[in-house]
């Protein structure tokens, strides 16, 4: 099977530990069915897989790739959801503290074909285009998690995603605008900034700087150099959402007396559920929305993706196509 693929690790060189050829793959439940891939997009959960972060030397090589669109043997088209629960699990599969995803434990999606459990596949809805739809498991699905789960947020009301441009970000300032919500963001970069306003955000700040007005939630992936900031920008009473941390998980300062005094609450969050994803996929078909994507390339080609979002130098999605 044709596939890209970590051979093995490097955490200094990660595009050196990357194999786009044909593989055995590793061995899957009986139970689970086959899925003919036609689309994946790529995560920095792969680059940090290439780095070996959470995946040990036992499970190589192993095929890479998280989100993804494909066809079952029945002639059904599927968009895959990648959190895979533990045996006999029941209830959020995101509470699993036993749960993967793919391509951690079994092959990811960066293939001809990927095998998965059954349940855990949503129908793709009709006028979702296939490259759409391979963008949104994983980042699109942490950020509608975020927004419409966890947040607590009404349209009208205000939310401020720290570090526009990244993934979960562009996805939350799309969705959280075709909700009717006031959507800010932060950047260190004038350029997505200003992209992100195209995209629905209400306005775009430098990375630190003062806020007009208090917002009634803040979505935080950026972590140790935004964490202040967040907190300083969030009304009394108001939710911050945790779901990364990119600059470090220690901020200089936790801010806890201006947390406790002014009743804020602070809510982790991690990926979603099937359902979630059944809705965001619903949502998105209904109120015709469009993930940014950076360039579609051909699985062949994955090295060029590969190497783009290491440098770092895009805005929107890497779409490999089968």
């Amino acid at each position: 099977m044709f596939a890209a693929h970590a051979a093995r690790t490097d955490s200094a060189d990660p595009l050196s530990a990357l194999e786009i050829s044909d593989i055995v793959p590793a061995s899957t439940p009986a139970e689970w069915v086959s899925v003919r891939m036609k689309a994946a997009s790529l995560n920095h959960h792969d680059v940090w897989s290439l780095r070996g972060v959470g995946l040990s030397p036992e499970r190589l090589p192993m095929v890479l790739g998280c989100d993804g669109v494909g066809e079952t043997d029945d002639g059904r088209m599927v968009v895959l959801h990648t959190v895979i629960a533990s045996p006999g699990w029941t209830g959020d599969e995101t509470l699993d503290p036993k749960r993967s995803l793919l391509s951690e434990v079994y092959p990811g999606t960066l293939a001809e074909y990927v095998r998965i459990p059954a349940a855990n596949l949503v129908p793709l809805p009709e006028g979702l285009a296939v490259e759409h739809a391979a963008c949104v498991s994983t980042g699109w699905l942490t950020a509608y998690r975020m927004l419409f789960v966890q947040a607590g947020v009404k349209p009208g009301d205000s939310v401020l995603v720290q570090g526009a441009g990244g993934g979960v970000a562009t996805a939350a300032v799309q969705l959280g605008s075709a909700a009717g919500l006031r959507m800010f963001v932060t950047s260190r970069d004038e350029e997505r900034g200003r992209r992100a306003v195209e995209l629905g955000a209400e306005d775009a700040f430098g990375s630190g700087e003062r806020l007009p007005r208090r917002v009634d939630a803040v979505l935080e992936t950026v972590g140790a150099a935004t964490w202040s900031h967040s907190v300083k920008s969030l009304r009394p009473g108001g939710t911050i959402v945790i779901a990364g941390a990119t600059s470090g998980d220690a901020p200089d300062k936790a801010e806890l007396t201006r947390i406790f005094f002014q009743q804020m609450r602070i809510q982790g969050s991690t990926m979603g559920t099937r359902s979630e994803l059944e809705a965001l996929l619903s949502f998105m078909a209904s109120r015709r929305i469009e993930p940014v994507i950076d360039s579609v390339r051909p699985l062949s080609e994955a090295r060029g993706a590969f190497e783009r979002m290491i440098d770092g130098d895009l805005f929107g999605k890497l779409v490999l196509t089968m």
